[in-house]
Formats: structure tokens, sequence, C-alpha cells
């Protein structure tokens, strides 16, 4: 896993802390505290696994004491019925973790599933698909992580990473030209700029500014495929703006370099999984 173990000890630490107060009324006064069980992790769909070991952390995370078994890893396909990880030790601490390793496993499933779904459509195509920063807060870096998990790329992380002049910042400084030539001014020799153009035109004057990267905002696929031609691998270009999994293969055979969809974050559906207890 790619993910920092303190990146993701902070985000269950908050997430446990929204599902238990102080107690867990039902766990703590039904379940004797020397109690031990064996839960598995039980796939009920089809798919791309992200978020495992994550969520075998945070019953380790509540009792350092709990075993944890890994049979399935992030990145494979997971089979209706597929077991995909065990668990062993005090009840109380499986019970306690159960809803939270849970909404991180089947969140993050759904992520890298309907990326996964993209990236197959584009096959044969050199188009990439991406993320965007439409993402929920807090959860960014898991998202971002179970987007590579299902064969995606990353785009920019944050607002510092690199300089996308959007449709509101071309609007709100008066040009493309403008923007981009006092932006470069004060920017560093690292950062990258991209900016976003919604017609022929304005592809132009972005070239004519060596954008490295360009945007291309809600174009068919037909506009795409001129801009292709007319750019010339001068700059990275990027398809944006409403592509879901059946308009997606068209929009990469247009010779787009990549292909960002904020719906593999923004309005995932989670995946499908169970965690079973089995008595010892």
């Amino acid at each position: 896993m790619l993910l920092p173990e303190f990146y993701v000890d902070d985000v269950i630490k908050r997430a446990l802390s929204e599902d238990i107060n102080y107690i867990d009324l039902a766990t703590d006064l039904l379940i004797d505290e020397n109690d031990t069980s064996v839960a598995e992790f039980v796939s009920k769909a089809e798919g791309v696994l992200a978020g495992i070991e994550c969520a075998l952390r945070t019953f380790t995370f509540i009792d350092s004491s709990v075993k944890c078994e890994m049979f399935i890893r992030d990145g494979e396909y997971v089979k209706k019925g597929d077991i995909i990880a065990r668990v062993s030790g005090k009840t109380r601490a499986i019970l306690k973790g159960e809803r939270t390793s849970l909404n991180i496993l089947q969140h993050m499933s759904g992520v890298a599933t309907a990326t996964n779904k993209l990236v197959k459509a584009c096959e044969g195509t050199k188009a990439s698909i991406v993320e965007t920063r439409k993402t929920l807060p807090g959860l960014r870096a898991l998202e971002k992580y179970a987007v590579t998990c299902g064969g995606g790329r990353n785009h920019r992380y944050n607002l510092s990473d690199a300089a996308m002049l959007k449709d509101n910042h071309i609007d709100a400084y008066g040009s493309i030209t403008g923007a981009v030539n006092a932006l470069r001014a004060k920017i560093g020799h690292m950062a990258k700029i991209e900016v976003e153009v919604r017609n022929k035109e304005e592809l132009l004057e972005a070239l004519e500014c060596r954008c490295d990267v360009i945007m291309l905002d809600n174009m068919t696929p037909e506009e795409m495929t001129e801009c292709v031609e007319i750019t010339n691998g001068r700059a990275v270009l990027e398809a944006s703006g409403n592509i879901n999994i059946d308009t997606v293969a068209a929009a990469a055979k247009t010779g787009v370099d990549i292909i960002s969809v904020g719906a593999v974050t923004h309005s995932v559906k989670a995946f499908d999984i169970s965690l079973k207890i089995r008595k010892q």
C-alpha cells in the first residue's frame, strides 16, 4: 500500500470517533471482554478491490492483538463469494471496527471498480483515466489511491501541485494570454500550467502561450479530434466534462492523452462486501 500509516490512522481515528462516543452500548454491555471470534470479509459482487489494508488496520488500531490474514490484495479482481480477508481476536474489537472498516473498503473498492470499467473501455488507445478534485472531504488520498488500484492515474492532488486556469480564472483575468503570461512570471520552474479551453480559437491561443496541458472542456468527439490534429503533440491534451462509461470510448479514440472523470469519486456506488463473524 502506498498510503502512509499515519495518514490512514488519522482517517480511522476520525471515523471511529464519529461512530463511538465513549462506549459501544451494545458491544461493551453485552459481550464479555475475553470473548474471541473470527470474522471474514466476503465479496458480494464482482470488481476490483481497494483499501483492504486500510480496512484491516481499523481492527489493529482498536486492539493491537487482533490478527489479520489477507487473501486478496488491492488491485486484484474479486468475484462474488470470494473470501477477501480474515480477522481473529477479541469479539469487542471486531464488532467495534466492523462498520468503519467496511465503509472504507466498500467505498475504495467502488472507486477502483468504477475506474477499472473506464480503463477497460479505453483499451487500444493511449488515453489514461484520471480523477478530479471532486473528492469526499478528508478522503482524497484514499480515493486517489483507489483510482490507481483500478488502473487509472492521478490528476493533481490539490491546488498547490499545479496551476490550472479554468474558465472562471480566464474570465476574471481577461484573457488566456494575459493570465498565462502573468502567472508564468511568478510561478516556480517546477510547476506546470494547464488551461481550460472551450473552442478551437481558445486552443490556438493556449498553444501560442506554450501551456503544458490543455483541457478540452465539454467538446464533442469531432471537436476533440480536430484539437488533437491542431495540437500535434505540442501539449498534453485532457478531455473533460460529463464523460461516462457510455461516452468514454469515443473520447479516447480521438487521440487525447488524458480523460478526467469526476464521477469515479463523487458519484461512485459502494462495492458490496460483508463481514461475517464465526464463533471460535
